[in-house]
């Protein structure tokens, strides 16, 4: 059998993708108000020559909500927002999914309903910053400490992840979505025991620190099709203060619940998130959570995330990954799937304009000529 070229089509779930070069999510604090914006629309479309663009992290809530200008996905002004982006990137040939966000404890209560403290699986600040815009200025601030979520507050916000599949899907023509359950946010934080401490039905055990992942899951897929739902995990990085000391068996434990349930792609960042690809603290075997996937029936495309360029990205192929994740090369680089079809050189991004501000750093980084 040939090894798959990153150029060539491939399918994932119910998605037909052009080719296996994927647009990260990759969070740029340009919708105030967190509603998009027609200058979105613009940064979106200009990507669309990739296989699949998943857009930034977005809030299912407005308790989801830990950034500044972030965009939602709970109100009809965002899904109208959202609307122009997928209409303008379907008109250039793409393809597009939302990834849907809750934070938990990576927040401040500055940005949270009525001022109130994040939610997370157990009272524990993070040792982390989070996006502010205070007079103008946008600059990052000390995470707020969090209370601890109450047993019968879970159903709702697994209720709330699935209206926002719903919507995202129906109301605002995504091509399907992606549950953002990696880099310390609240998903992460269940699974993972430096942030959950708790001694109910959702914490202690891998079965129980992995259950409101496999609700969120399952209620999502049942609502759209698992064809048109990936996930995004991240077993051993360093973002947002979190970790697990054994992070081998519960990922294990997740890829086989996982398995069943027919997903468009399983999304894997390798090592630290925008970081080293190996962290000797913290080994871990990715091709063994593949092979375990594929052994319990797992047949959503394999997607690789971190650091890749042509090179890696070939050898992941060659391997057996489906698809490849490019991030920050995306910011610079429009045109990312024609640079790396020549073998072009790599535009270089201006890191002053990665969060808020306007065109400049965002839609203004031309093509190749």
């Amino acid at each position: 059998m040939s090894t798959p070229n990153l150029f060539e089509p491939v399918r994932a779930g119910d998605l037909s993708l052009r080719n296996r070069v994927v647009m990260a999510p990759l969070t740029r604090n340009r919708a105030p108000g967190a509603v998009p914006t027609p200058l979105m629309a613009q940064y979106y479309a200009q990507r669309a020559s990739a296989g699949l663009l998943v857009t930034e992290a977005t809030a299912i809530s407005h308790q989801g909500q830990g950034y500044a200008d972030v965009p939602g996905l709970y109100s009809p002004q965002q899904l109208q927002g959202w609307r122009r982006i997928t209409d303008g990137v379907h008109a250039a040939g793409g393809r597009i999914v939302v990834q849907l966000w809750h934070v938990g404890r990576i927040s401040h209560n500055a940005l949270q309903p009525g001022g109130q403290p994040p939610v997370a699986p157990s009272a524990i600040t993070a040792n982390a910053k989070t996006y502010l815009i205070r007079d103008g200025v946008g600059g990052f601030v000390e995470t707020s400490p969090p209370r601890a979520l109450r047993t019968e507050e879970l159903p709702g916000i697994a209720l709330d992840y699935r209206r926002a599949a719903r919507d995202a899907v129906r109301v605002a023509g995504f091509d399907g979505v992606e549950v953002h359950a990696a880099n310390g946010y609240l998903l992460d934080q269940f699974l993972k025991r430096g942030a959950n401490q708790r001694t109910d039905a959702y914490g202690g055990s891998i079965e129980n620190r992995a259950r409101l992942l496999m609700e969120v899951t399952r209620a999502i897929a049942g609502e759209i099709g698992g064809g048109l739902t990936g996930i995004r995990l991240s077993p051993v990085t360093t973002a947002n203060d979190i970790h697990d000391p054994e992070p081998q068996p519960l990922f294990e434990h997740v890829l086989r619940e996982l398995a069943p349930l027919g997903l468009a792609y399983v999304h894997v960042i390798e090592g630290a998130t925008g970081g080293a690809r190996e962290l000797p603290e913290r080994p871990f075997d990715y091709e063994a959570l593949r092979r375990i996937y594929r052994e319990a029936g797992g047949r959503a495309a394999w997607m690789v995330n971190n650091g890749y360029d042509a090179v890696l990205a070939q050898q992941a192929l060659a391997g057996g990954a489906d698809l490849v994740a490019f991030g920050r090369p995306y910011i610079a680089n429009p045109d990312l799937v024609e640079r790396l079809r020549a073998g072009a050189p790599l535009a270089k991004a201006d890191k002053t304009t990665f969060y808020g501000g306007g065109e400049r750093g965002y839609t203004d980084y031309p093509a190749l000529a």
